[in-house]
């Protein structure tokens, strides 16, 4: 069932979205080249306790971090560890956050000291289209219409979307109908509605699609180890458009003009 919320309940979503767009701006100030994965982690939940929230993702199914770690060929879920980032990697930083009652939930890939131009390129294009998904997503419209735009997108560059993870509603719950899938075909699923609020999250790989996952059940990375990328915005739909909750700009103000 899709839970429609009210205007009331979606300025309390503003409030643990822009704690976890923060966090993650505040993760963004320490990736660099000999930093340590399980570092990030921890700046992240103790800025986010610090912070008044709570580290949604935490024993989220026995999942024993605060942010899911998605190193170069990693795609969703992976572990936070001793593993030290090295220049020219790609890592995204992907967490949920409750407050009040409520998730956001967002994630931004990075590149790590100077990347490839191939990696930047995958990036790029990742990271458009989640705004070209943003923009299909109107009331009246339906989800399949925001998973053709995405995958339209991508294909037409060159890249793979992968199938088996998905977008999803958010609210009360981390995880809440319906599935936002990054393909499929326009005209299908359920039709966007006033107080939906969902989560678009492109996960693009520069090879196949095709994915393997770990024997601890969470870590997901590409089966032909090739780079993947991802991002993701909390959105609301409010007077027919989805509005994102999460902001990229506290990223923005510590990157500068290293931001992509």
């Amino acid at each position: 069932m899709i839970y429609l919320k009210t205007p009331e309940e979606i300025e309390t979503m503003r409030s643990s979205s822009d704690l976890v767009s923060r966090t993650i701006g505040e993760v963004a100030r320490w990736i660099e080249p000999g930093v340590s994965t399980r570092k990030l982690d921890t700046i992240a939940r103790e800025f986010i306790l610090d912070n008044g929230g709570k580290p949604a993702c935490l024993g989220y199914g026995g999942f024993p971090a605060t942010l899911c770690i998605e190193v170069n060929e990693t795609v969703v879920h992976g572990f936070p560890s001793d593993r030290i980032l090295l220049d020219g990697d790609i890592i995204g930083i992907d967490t949920v956050v409750e407050k009040d009652g409520f998730c956001g939930d967002s994630c931004y890939t990075f590149p790590v000291g100077t990347i490839s131009e191939e990696k930047m390129k995958l990036l790029r294009t990742t990271k458009e289209s989640l705004y070209v998904g943003i923009e299909a997503a109107k009331a009246g419209a339906r989800i399949g219409d925001v998973s053709n735009a995405i995958q339209t997108y991508c294909e037409k560059r060159g890249y793979s979307l992968v199938r088996e993870m998905t977008g999803h509603g958010i609210g009360r719950k981390m995880h809440e109908s319906p599935e936002v899938p990054n393909y499929g075909r326009r005209g299908i699923g359920p039709r966007i509605q006033n107080g939906m609020c969902f989560c678009i999250e492109p996960m693009v790989n520069m090879g196949s699609r095709n994915i393997v996952i770990a024997p601890n059940g969470w870590d997901c990375r590409t089966k032909d180890r090739r780079p993947s990328a991802h991002y993701e915005h909390t959105l609301a739909v409010i007077d027919g458009q989805a509005v994102p909750l999460t902001t990229f700009d506290y990223i923005k103000e510590v990157l500068q003009d290293r931001f992509i």
